[in-house]
């Protein structure tokens, strides 16, 4: 076995050792292609490629054209601004897009045949999730005072008071009054209809309730008489996960509740072509935002609900019908990995027909032959590809339709993967994904970076990341587990956390560190741990439980849990996953929280976290922090002043990769970080090259 291991790697070093060492500035010249279209006739493909400009902090995403077999490729439209969410016409004639050109995010139209392109929409509070109703209406999700509607002067005049005017507060009577990133501030998502002809706007969805809520959906029937929408119509919506489908009769305005019978979420509606059906997805335990993630099919017909993916016991997404209305296919959480599944309808056959590492987006042709995806691997970054439907996904080869990333492919050494199997003490196996830096020599002995994600119901898959290549690109191994709470391993696996964030997890994580500290090329006196949000929790649990690592990188980590709970938005998650609230359950939130256990802190510590961040609250990292300073641990504080959970990929994450190098070339002995910290701050490392 270690002979064997030995000899890929060896061979890994070779084939890789003549290009550059991945970097920073390689990540952001890289291109990701998504969102792509296939026109009603099957023989077109549009799509978005977005570009990023590291010296500006600023990104540019565009339209493409190509025929469905690569061939042709055009660029469909030339602005500085962002340019995305293409539909096609019912006709096929015309692409119905969002752009930021001109007042916000606004309804545009360009001919399939090119040109120039025409806004359709000047809505003040701006414009999500276009759809076609009919080649004379549309329909789109914005986010409206519920006293205007649809009205434009209405909602202007009350967001540029609100906005513009001297007293700047934020007032509210009930719970879920901020989300994510925003104050609600009496706002409401309502959808909105366009007609382009008399150019008058209709809010479907009046009243003061979320049509849909955040992350939630909408589709139109193909006859465009009915819209189904995702929406929260319950007395405390910040403890409970109960979203239903609402059918809405846009001839009559009469609302349907399609699932009240079920007191779980049901969400992300999608109309069968044929009009009968209404695929989505639904959960069966109330508060647990993650149960297991079903497809289920609503019969408009019979009035009956149906699930279709119980037997996979694992999560699925992304649902698109055939044309013939005959079968459904959806993306699972698998392994490490995304593939595509379909189930025909009505006889609950199911069977797996792309697995291409990961499908981040994807459409199917209206003659069922071939399904083009946006797709990626941990060796490849995004591009389209198309793969033949028929038949079972062993041994079908894609083909690579878009090479956007040709030239940093050949150029630059992205690092392959091995991935391991590795025992706990907890009964199960660990899987985790272990990259090898820049110039890899197998006799060699590199520091180590493990990387614990967030969620903690999710999966590190076998995606394209810059963690997964700026760190070895510097000198590291990485390895990636995918312990106790994560998804693609059953239903029982990633339920396991809840309730039980320092116990399987902590072990499980704590024995995949054994077992790479044994590798022959890991210096065990070099290892460093980093993770994100859940990440964060753990990095601040070992903060407090273990010396066993050089240093420690914290990212928008829970560290108070009672605090946590009185500051986050949604409620349901705490409540479910630590077991009620901090007065029901004391004990658990004190056993459980890292700021329990200060008086242990020894590790070095790198603290990020962002101002807007409302999921967790960037004050948790503040109390981290002051308490590493408290107790003589060297640690660095960065707080994101204008971002939330997630920071803004091209603005703050050059400067967040650059500080984890800084941080780990100090403790860890990597390569120095390309640029200089304070310089970065004060946006004044790239001074030079913005004269050039």
């Amino acid at each position: 076995m270690k002979q064997t291991l030995f000899l890929i790697l060896f061979f890994f070093a070779f084939a890789l050792a003549q290009k550059a060492p991945f970097s920073i500035e390689a990540l952001y010249k890289i291109k990701n292609v998504s969102q792509a279209q296939i026109s009603a006739d099957g023989k077109q493909i549009v799509f978005v490629a977005t570009s990023y400009n590291l010296q500006k902090g600023a990104s540019n995403s565009e339209l493409y054209l190509m025929n469905i077999d690569g061939s042709k490729l055009r660029r469909l439209t030339f602005n500085p601004a962002s340019d995305f969410s293409p539909r096609w016409s019912p006709d096929g004639q015309q692409i119905l897009f969002v752009s930021t050109r001109q007042n916000g995010a606004q309804a545009w139209v360009i001919s399939a045949s090119g040109g120039e392109a025409r806004r359709l929409t000047d809505f003040p509070m701006g414009v999500q999730d276009v759809k076609w109703r009919s080649a004379d209406q549309i329909i789109f999700v914005s986010e409206v005072f519920p006293e205007c509607g649809a009205d434009p002067e209405c909602n202007e005049e009350i967001e540029q008071s609100m906005k513009n005017g001297p007293l700047q507060a934020h007032m509210a009577d009930a719970l879920l009054y901020r989300h994510w990133t925003s104050y609600k501030d009496g706002k409401r998502n309502h959808l909105i209809l366009f007609d382009l002809k008399s150019k008058k706007y209709t809010d479907i969805t009046p009243g003061d309730y979320d049509y849909p809520p955040l992350w939630g959906g909408f589709d139109v029937s193909p006859d465009g008489r009915f819209v189904c929408v995702e929406a929260k119509l319950v007395p405390d919506p910040a403890s409970s996960t109960n979203n239903d489908l609402i059918l809405i009769d846009l001839e009559s305005g009469q609302k349907e509740n399609l699932t009240q019978d079920n007191p779980a979420y049901d969400g992300k509606p999608v109309f069968s072509p044929d009009g009968r059906w209404i695929a989505f997805q639904t959960q069966k335990i109330p508060g647990f935002e993650s149960d297991l993630k079903r497809l289920a099919v609503y019969d408009l017909k019979n009035k009956t609900v149906k699930i279709l993916s119980e037997s996979l016991n694992n999560w699925t997404d992304s649902y698109r019908w055939s044309a013939d209305s005959r079968y459904i296919y959806f993306r699972v959480h698998e392994k490490g990995r995304y593939p595509i599944y379909r189930v025909e309808v009505k006889n609950g056959k199911i069977a797996k027909i792309a697995d291409l590492k990961t499908i981040t987006s994807y459409d199917i042709d209206p003659q069922n032959k071939w399904l083009v995806a946006s797709r990626n691997s941990i060796t490849e970054p995004s591009e389209l590809a198309r793969i033949k439907i028929k038949g079972a996904a062993k041994n079908k080869k894609a083909q690579r339709l878009t090479f956007f990333n040709k030239a940093i492919e050949d150029s630059v050494d992205i690092r392959p993967t091995m991935e391991l199997w590795i025992p706990s003490p907890t009964g199960r196996k660990i899987h985790t994904f272990v990259i090898t830096p820049h110039n890899f020599d197998p006799s060699q002995k590199y520091p180590l970076i493990l990387n614990v994600h967030g969620g903690p119901q999710y999966q590190w898959a076998d995606a394209f990341r810059g963690d997964w290549q700026v760190y070895p690109g510097a000198g590291y191994v990485v390895a990636f587990p995918n312990p106790h709470g994560s998804t693609g391993y059953g239903q029982e696996f990633t339920s396991a956390i809840s309730q039980d964030w320092e116990g399987k997890v902590y072990q499980d994580i704590m024995a995949v560190t054994d077992s790479l500290a044994r590798l022959s090329f890991v210096d065990s006196t070099r290892m460093g741990a980093m993770g994100w949000s859940w990440g964060g929790y753990m990095m601040m649990w070992l903060e407090g439980h273990t010396t066993r690592f050089k240093a420690l990188a914290a990212m928008m980590g829970v560290y108070n849990l009672p605090a946590m709970y009185g500051a986050t938005e949604e409620l349901w998650f705490p409540e479910w996953d630590l077991g009620g609230t901090p007065w029901d359950n004391p004990q658990y939130y004190r056993k459980a929280s890292p700021h329990n256990y200060v008086k242990n802190f020894k590790t070095p510590c790198l603290v990020i976290t962002g101002e807007k961040d409302y999921r967790v609250p960037y004050t948790q990292s503040l109390e981290f922090f002051t308490g590493l300073q408290k107790m003589g641990v060297p640690s660095r504080l960065i707080v994101f002043k204008n971002d939330g959970h997630w920071p803004n990929y091209v603005k703050s994450m050059p400067f967040y990769y650059n500080a984890h190098l800084d941080w780990f070339h100090k403790f860890l002995g990597g390569e120095p970080a390309p640029y200089d910290m304070v310089k970065m701050l004060r946006n004044q490392a790239f001074k030079d090259e913005d004269k050039e």
